[in-house]
């Protein structure tokens, strides 16, 4: 697979796991660094630019979604919207911190958007949150794959 291909790949892997839909690129990124095929430093990069992207997609539609949440069609009801609001007030952006984790991380950019995290801030921590975690894959496969 030439570079370009595999750096395509990483990159909507990461972008897809960071929206609602299912998907998953830790594992893709591991296989790539494995071959020795490739720069990993392009591997990271291509896998944070994308899973950034990805929460930056979560974080307008939070944005654009929140214009109607006092329509009675609105996918989430007025008190889990208030809970969110309140978690939001007492954890802060300091919750953007957890944007990685599985199955939460995409509801809390998302939330981010709609609790109105500005852009700045909302960017600063998922990309440390989650250039964290590919850095954390990154060492391990390089250690266990050298």
């Amino acid at each position: 697979m030439s570079l370009a291909a595999a750096l395509s790949l990483l990159f909507g892997a990461a972008f897809a796991a960071a929206t609602l839909l299912p998907a998953q690129s830790e594992s893709i990124l591991v296989w790539l660094i494995s071959t020795h095929q490739y720069p990993p430093e392009w591997l990271f990069a291509a896998a944070t630019a994308g899973n950034v992207l990805g929460a930056w997609v979560n974080w307008w539609l939070g944005k654009y979604a929140a214009h109607f949440k006092h329509r009675k069609w609105f996918p989430v009801n007025e008190q889990s919207y208030s809970r969110a609001e309140k978690f939001f007030q007492k954890y802060g952006r300091w919750s953007l911190l957890l944007s990685w984790v599985p199955f939460i991380g995409d509801p809390i950019t998302l939330a981010a958007g709609a609790l109105g995290v500005r852009a700045g801030e909302f960017l600063l921590w998922v990309t440390l949150a989650k250039g964290g975690r590919y850095a954390v894959l990154w060492a391990a496969a390089e250690g266990f794959f050298s």
